[in-house]
């Protein structure tokens, strides 16, 4: 997993599982606290997040609404979609951006 940006936009490489919720977490929790407004989290190369990554896309959500921001997910994944769907979190957070994937489900992201 690779994390580049800063405190108004990042983007996630790779996969955000147990194995490295840990740094992400470190990673998000440190932009979330360094900046001002909307972050923007671009994960169009994120390939895969288990329930710890979606996990610590949570966290990060609820830490940023603490302090007056909204974390902003970008170009999601149509498989990563599936899943926020499913778990009824794309009511939740921001999704910037529709795809097939929501839009075949009726989904407005």
């Amino acid at each position: 997993m690779r994390i580049t940006g800063d405190h108004t936009a990042l983007a996630i490489e790779g996969r955000l599982d147990v194995r490295t919720a840990a740094d992400a977490r470190a990673r998000l929790h440190q932009a979330v606290d360094g900046g001002l407004g909307d972050l923007v989290l671009d994960l169009a190369r994120l390939e895969f997040w288990d329930a710890t990554g979606l996990g610590v896309i949570m966290g990060t959500h609820r830490r940023a609404g603490r302090i007056g921001r909204r974390l902003v997910l970008r170009s999601v994944p149509a498989q990563l979609q599936r899943l926020l769907v499913a778990t009824k979190l794309h009511r939740i957070l921001a999704v910037d951006g529709v795809t097939g994937v929501a839009e075949a489900h009726g989904v407005a992201l």
